[in-house]
């Protein structure tokens, strides 16, 4: 019976890495300032395999995704998909402000809505 059950899963192979997340990868290291090459010795990878993960022609395993990002100082995310338009709207108004404030309200937050609402 286990047979029957192993002909019917296929498994999920992408084609390549989402072409935005290539992109950010790709700004993230020029942002760097490293070449292809630089960054593949970092990682103990040769440039052309930089160059096909960058171009969506090699799809990199788990692991190495990962050390990829966390090299390029940024990390992996699982986030629901239906939570995914928020969490971007909220990384482009983070993005858009000049200092970093907090995701948390503090009191000052609570005082500055009390005091908008008072000049309405």
């Amino acid at each position: 019976m286990t047979e029957n059950i192993t002909k019917h899963i296929k498994p999920l192979r992408l084609g390549g890495l989402p072409e935005d997340m290539r992109r950010e990868l790709k700004e993230a290291r020029i942002g760097r300032g490293w070449s292809q090459r630089e960054l593949g010795s970092r990682l103990g990878l040769p440039q052309m395999h930089i160059s096909g993960i960058e171009s969506g022609k090699i799809v990199p395993r788990y692991d190495t995704l990962l050390e990829l990002v966390r090299i390029l100082a940024c990390d992996l995310l699982m986030v629901p998909r239906a939570l995914v338009p928020a969490v971007q709207s909220i990384i482009r108004d983070q993005q858009g402000e000049s200092e970093e404030r907090s995701l948390y309200g503090d009191g000052d937050d609570e005082q500055k809505t009390r005091e908008r609402k008072d000049e309405v």
